[in-house]
């Protein structure tokens, strides 16, 4: 047996854990840029409490709060002049994936110069940014927990992640109080990404003994905890354990890395802009009952995981978990056209070249191209 694991990530859980940011971020700055979407953080008050805290440490701060779904490429370098104009020394991003990925390429962007996306192309190279500080408000990319950013290139549509140790966070605050506030339809969303970041690992052909123990106890939390969230359970033990989950994905993704239904979901998403987690709730079906051949025995894992039998009923399994989260979905009815198809197949060959190769069944660009005509 033989592997290396690495992965720098500190990790500060609990409920409540939020008041320690001030403490944290003198550590590293004595002035931050604040990454944050447009209204959530806000209207829940966390934005103002991140700011106090941080003022008690006598840490001064500065908001960017232009952030959407799926982040483009330019708003992380619009973020990262701010950064750079207001002499920020440490970037904390306060909300979902988007955010925080985008906090991450700001703090890149701030000390490297170029395009990004020759970063994210590996034409460029760099393992030097600002100090990141990551508070998730939502428990599904686990972005806390790994060194990936994932923008869209708003000239091409090209959806791939920028990917170094730098911008792994030199503090993850993980306080599921924070999440609490969701919408039930985001929790949702979220938490099938999450689960796919965990079955997607756990089937990798690059995954290993440390990255399967985490994504089986992953898996399990979420196929215990998440559908009694979203029909409403308020225990907060459960929410720690889907936040746990979550960011457990984070991590072993970064190791085992992601494989098809990422890689096709991609293309969908950076061309129609559409919900990251439905577009996996509208692919994963699909590729899964493709794919059950190339490891039988741990997607029969995953199906047990999840309330199952074994593998022959676990495209089955997810259904029924995604119609319980009223996620059942085509790309279809999320704006995907037939003439689509063949862009968004070339342009996962493109981006997701990594986690086509590291799927259990290696399907070929025109395969690709019938199994999003099946997910329509």
């Amino acid at each position: 047996m033989e592997f290396n694991y690495f992965l720098p990530v500190n990790l500060i859980f609990g409920r409540g854990s939020v008041d320690k940011v001030g403490t944290i971020a003198v550590e590293y700055g004595k002035k931050a840029l604040i990454v944050t979407g447009r209204s959530s953080t806000k209207k829940s008050g966390l934005l103002d409490r991140v700011i106090k805290y941080l003022k008690k440490a006598e840490v001064d701060s500065v908001v960017f709060d232009q952030v959407r779904q799926n982040p483009l490429t330019t708003t992380a370098q619009e973020a990262a002049e701010l950064a750079k104009t207001e002499q920020c020394d440490v970037v904390i991003g306060v909300g979902g994936g988007s955010i925080m990925d985008c906090a991450k390429a700001a703090a890149f962007l701030a000390v490297n110069e170029g395009d990004i996306n020759d970063y994210i192309f590996n034409r460029l190279k760099s393992e030097k940014a600002l100090p990141i500080i990551l508070i998730p408000t939502t428990c599904g990319t686990g972005s806390e927990g790994n060194g990936f950013a994932v923008l869209t290139n708003p000239e091409n549509g090209d959806k791939k992640s920028l990917r170094c140790n730098a911008i792994v966070a030199k503090a993850s605050i993980v306080d599921s109080e924070c999440m609490m506030t969701m919408p039930k339809g985001i929790l949702a969303s979220v938490g099938f990404d999450a689960l796919c970041h965990c079955m997607e690992a756990y089937v990798s052909r690059i995954s290993q003994p440390l990255t399967d123990m985490m994504c089986e106890k992953a898996m399990e939390l979420i196929g215990k905890h998440l559908i009694p969230l979203y029909e409403g359970e308020c225990e907060p033990e459960s929410w720690d354990a889907v936040s746990f989950a979550s960011t457990i994905g984070g991590m072993v993704i970064n190791t085992a890395g992601v494989t098809l239904p990422h890689g096709m979901e991609h293309p969908a998403s950076g061309l129609r802009d559409i919900t990251h987690g439905k577009g996996l709730a509208a692919i994963t079906p699909v590729v899964m009952e493709a794919s059950i051949e190339g490891n039988p025995e741990k997607y029969a894992v995953i199906s047990r995981c999840l309330g199952g039998k074994d593998e022959t009923d676990c495209v089955a399994t997810i259904k029924n978990f995604l119609e319980k989260l009223q996620l059942t979905v085509t790309l279809g009815e999320l704006g995907i056209k037939e003439e689509d198809i063949p862009w968004m197949a070339e342009n996962c060959m493109k981006v997701s070249a990594a986690g086509i190769a590291n799927h259990p069944v290696v399907f070929e660009q025109k395969q690709i191209e019938e199994l999003y005509r099946k997910a329509l």
